[in-house]
């Protein structure tokens, strides 16, 4: 069994957030028979929205590794999580209502923004999302997104109250003490209850790292270094490369 694990922004979509040019690329891993597994830092939300337009079925990994959301009867054994409509979840994360009230409590200091002390057209300019996936991406459950900071000391505040800081495309993203890397190994170990597993990973940005650790083949898009990992310049590039 082959499962690869994708990035969403800057990987799996471009600047405007469509999925439509995602298509080829989904449809060619489905033709070989890959399971697709989103692993962002984007929200179950947004996640939903992105498995509908790709008509992607399987789990999914939300906010940086801090959850891992898997449809009921997707596995052909019992699942140890929470119920929640139509998915099992896993949590590895901490709760956004924490983190909310940290970020609430030295934004000022720091001169914060994050979705949470936000309006939606401040989203909207901040991201470039539109109106739509703004307004998804603004369902949080586990994790916050710094758009506008005056001093990077707000990490060291941050990590004081035992939450972890990771490096996106753009921003800084706020989460319990987890990654995508632990939350990816996390869902190996359920696929491989049902025979051996080849794992990949593609993303582009630092807080990929971790998953792009765990994985057979790691696979970044652009220009940054990773040692364990095969540079290409785009997701369509994995039609050329993948063994």
């Amino acid at each position: 069994m082959r499962i690869i694990f994708l990035d969403i922004d800057k990987t799996l979509v471009g600047e405007d957030y469509s999925p439509e040019p995602a298509e080829s690329i989904i449809r060619w891993l489905q033709s070989k028979n890959f399971e697709i597994i989103l692993n962002s830092s984007k929200t179950k939300a947004e996640q939903e929205y992105y498995r509908k337009a790709l008509d992607i079925r399987g789990p999914f990994i939300v906010e940086n590794g801090s959850a891992i959301y898997i449809p009921e009867d997707y596995f052909p054994f019992e699942i140890q999580g929470l119920k929640r409509e139509s998915y099992y979840v896993l949590e590895f994360g901490e709760r956004y209502q924490r983190i909310r009230n940290i970020l609430d409590s030295i934004s000022r200091k720091f001169g914060l923004k994050y979705y949470g002390n936000s309006t939606l057209k401040e989203i909207m300019a901040f991201t470039g999302l539109p109106k739509e996936l703004a307004r998804l991406a603004m369902i949080r459950e586990y994790s916050e997104t710094v758009f506008q900071w005056n001093s990077e000391g707000f990490i060291s505040a941050v990590e004081y109250n035992n939450l972890r800081v990771s490096r996106g495309s753009r921003f800084f993203n706020i989460h319990g003490r987890t990654d995508k890397g632990k939350a990816a190994l996390a869902l190996i170990s359920l696929y491989q209850k049902m025979g051996e597993v080849r794992s990949y990973a593609v993303g582009d940005a630092p807080n990929d790292f971790s998953l792009l650790d765990t994985v057979d083949h790691a696979y970044l898009v652009g220009n940054l270094i990773h040692a364990g990992a095969r540079n290409i310049n785009s997701i369509e590039e994995l039609k050329e490369v993948i063994p």
